[in-house]
């Protein structure tokens, strides 16, 4: 196990509106500094809407990862300000899928890739799931679209999935037989 390490600065080398990248650099208790490149993210949340006989997926283009049509659990950015995991959630899964939930119930907590990135996603179950009136309500310039998956085809729901909080989620929901 390692010992314990300080953060003594941080180069800052491109920062975007919602995240920064640069090079952190940390004292070990030994002595030695090190270097590593880093992304620094607010983080994110995801929401297993789930239903006695179906989960709420999106379709979304990711453009970046050069995909089309993404299969994904509904989640968003902590990105605004004051705002709590939990309430993001609620507020994303209203967004997202037009849905409001009378259950929540955090699942987990991970970081996506803690190799060079802060990034912490907060994985939240919802139940009692009911529409809000006007539907979804994406932001500007996302291209959300949510559908109804039933469980019974749960499998091809992650044989489908190439984001990770989602199969984390689809696959919690397998595991336990959902």
């Amino acid at each position: 196990m390692s010992a314990p390490f300080e953060a003594i600065g941080r180069e800052v080398r491109w920062r975007g509106r919602l995240i920064s990248a640069g090079v952190g650099r940390y004292r070990h208790a030994d002595g030695e500094e090190v270097s590593r490149e880093a992304v620094w993210h607010p983080g994110a949340v995801g929401i297993l809407a789930l239903e006695r006989d179906a989960i709420w997926l999106t379709r979304q283009p990711r453009e970046v990862a050069g995909l089309p049509d993404s299969l994904e659990i509904p989640a968003g950015k902590l990105d605004a300000p004051g705002e709590s995991p939990l309430q993001t959630a609620k507020r994303e899964l209203v967004e997202e899928a037009g849905l409001r939930a009378r259950d929540w119930e955090q699942l987990f907590v991970f970081y996506t890739s803690p190799g060079f990135s802060d990034e912490r996603v907060w994985l939240y179950l919802a139940t009692g799931l009911e529409p809000v009136q006007g539907g979804a309500t994406p932001d500007h310039g996302e291209r959300v679209a949510a559908e109804r998956w039933p469980l019974q085809r749960l499998d091809e729901a992650i044989a489908a999935c190439e984001d990770a909080k989602s199969l984390i989620a689809l696959l919690w929901a397998a595991q336990r037989g959902r």
